[in-house]
């Protein structure tokens, strides 16, 4: 099973730093008895990982190298390749340069590198055999892209970062059969890739009588990817003893 992690974007609401925003020291491990920092990407590789990932992709911009540098050809027994994003296209053009890695009979799973969410094995709720998104509760989903569910459970639409939201349920990652993901690419590519967001993708998926899914597994997601997220998460995870620091909740900024 492919983990697909897009970490080409500028994060430029947490400008400057001197390295990928990507490898943000969030928190603590231990290793061979060490005390470490733990670079915030590495938090969803390690759900990926248990949620049944064996390969890693992380899609990369072309001023990126310190995160293939960082975590080299595998990450806690998983193997790890690398694509190039040349310039800055949107979350669905990231996602999609994967695409000749990821076999149609394979599930793949996607995840936000500047997030930190519990539980840590929720990934693992999520069906193989169709579009899955894994939701949390958040107090502001205007601020993310909350998903309308149906009574079972089915996803009525995405509404990407809209004012006036009408759940409060918002998407932190998505798995998938291999299929679905070639289909949602060819979708884009006759969409004339416009699309930025998976989003509004997914919602022209469903309208052509497609079917995704809404599980409500999460607990609790921050993004780390702004100054307050950042702070959320440091103040929660750094200061705890080694080994019940990666177990604390961080609270939905």
């Amino acid at each position: 099973m492919w983990g697909i992690i897009p970490a080409a974007g500028r994060g430029s609401r947490i400008q400057p730093l001197a390295f990928s925003k990507e490898l943000l020291p969030v928190g603590s491990r231990l290793q061979d008895g060490v005390e470490r920092p733990c670079a915030v990407s590495e938090y969803l590789a390690e759900r990926m990982i248990k949620g049944g990932a064996d390969k890693i992709c992380f899609v990369i911009s072309p001023g990126k190298s310190d995160i293939l540098a960082y975590f080299g050809g595998a990450f806690g027994g998983a193997a790890i390749a690398y694509v190039v994003q040349p310039q800055a296209a949107g979350l669905c053009d990231a996602i999609f340069r994967s695409v000749p890695f990821v076999r149609p009979d394979e599930p793949v799973m996607v995840g936000l590198p500047d997030t930190v969410w519990f539980p840590d094995d929720a990934l693992a709720q999520l069906p193989d055999d169709t579009l899955s998104f894994l939701l949390f509760p958040v107090e502001r989903p205007e601020f993310f892209d909350a998903v309308v569910l149906d009574g079972a459970d089915r996803v009525l639409e995405i509404q990407v970062k809209r004012p006036e939201a009408s759940s409060n349920w918002i998407w932190g990652a998505f798995k998938m059969p291999g299929s679905v993901l070639h289909e949602l690419h060819a979708l884009w590519r006759e969409r004339d890739c416009e699309d930025e967001y998976i989003g509004t993708l997914v919602n022209a998926y469903l309208a052509r009588g497609g079917r995704a899914v809404g599980v409500k597994a999460g607990r609790s997601y921050v993004d780390v990817g702004t100054l307050g997220g950042y702070r959320s998460a440091i103040s929660l995870l750094s200061g705890s003893a080694a080994g019940s620091a990666r177990k604390q909740e961080v609270s939905a900024e």
